[in-house]
């Protein structure tokens, strides 16, 4: 059993050991791997393979797993490192101590937004993007977005999607218009003007190489994906008779059927089942 902390509460030590332990994946090529299998799963609703990672049932389950799997790695390199966690509802300004210096570094710089404070900034040497949509390889951010200015996620607009007892509901996509919790904290069932509300509305905040499905590139993923689990945990204890829907797999003339999976489904590419990842106290826990 380990603690996953919140990022407020590190030490300067153990910024600095989780730092290097991610340029030490980054080094060996690890941390690319893990970038090609989100964007692998990233898939949109109306692809007609297999969706596991996004806009889909299996958001929370399978995202444990990913962070689960990343985890090892790291503490493979340093078996005194665990994920920390980002709570952007009150951590939320572009100049804290989470985009300091000693830790993800900051914004991007005007024009091209690319990072250049930070262990992960381009000029450093040790952060190359080699897995992205474009051909630029250095890391951008854009914190804010002060051309088109949005805020983050606040407690309110949370409550709203973990007050919500359903876990999902039909068509198990991104247009449930009853909502359900997993399309409300993912962000994608809000109204038109605030569309990006919770999960992916942290994406937009951030910008740059943190909008796409090959948002691991920037080492701020990891953060604020494990507060995500963490806040999947507050659903579970605020509605203990609530359960993972689609419980069974879906008849075949669903159109979802074979695209979105039911509780004892395998999920790609780890073979582990929603039900397997219901609960990690016996793995790690939260402060």
């Amino acid at each position: 059993m380990y603690t996953r902390q919140n990022q407020r509460n590190l030490t300067r030590a153990q910024k600095k050991r989780f730092t290097a332990a991610l340029l030490e994946l980054k080094r060996d090529g690890t941390y690319d791997d893990f970038v090609r299998t989100h964007n692998r799963w990233f898939v949109p609703d109306g692809a007609s393979r297999r969706r596991v990672g996004h806009m889909t049932p299996s958001f929370f389950p399978w995202h444990r797993s990913y962070l689960l799997q990343f985890e090892k790695a790291l503490r493979a390199v340093d078996p005194g490192v665990t994920l920390p966690y980002w709570d952007w509802t009150t951590d939320r300004s572009p100049v804290g101590s989470l985009w300091a210096d000693d830790f993800l570094g900051g914004t991007g710089r005007d024009g091209d937004r690319q990072v250049t404070t930070g262990p992960f900034a381009y000029d450093r040497g040790n952060w190359a993007v080699t897995v992205g949509m474009t051909d630029g390889v250095a890391l951008t951010r854009n914190l804010g977005r002060p051309g088109r200015p949005i805020e983050l996620p606040t407690a309110a607009e949370l409550d709203w999607a973990l007050d919500d007892p359903v876990y999902d509901t039909a068509p198990w996509d991104s247009t449930a218009a009853k909502g359900g919790f997993r399309n409300k904290l993912e962000g994608w069932a809000a109204p038109r003007s605030e569309r990006w509300r919770n999960h992916n509305k942290v994406h937009q905040w951030i910008g740059g190489h943190m909008t796409g499905g090959t948002a691991p590139n920037d080492p701020a993923f990891w953060l604020h994906h494990a507060f995500v689990d963490l806040l999947w945990d507050r659903w579970q204890q605020r509605h203990p008779d609530s359960v993972y829907l689609p419980a069974r797999r879906l008849e075949r003339g669903d159109p979802q059927y074979g695209r979105v999976l039911s509780l004892d489904e395998p999920m790609p590419p780890w073979g582990v089942t929603p039900r397997e990842m219901l609960g990690h106290q016996d793995t790690y826990r939260y402060e």
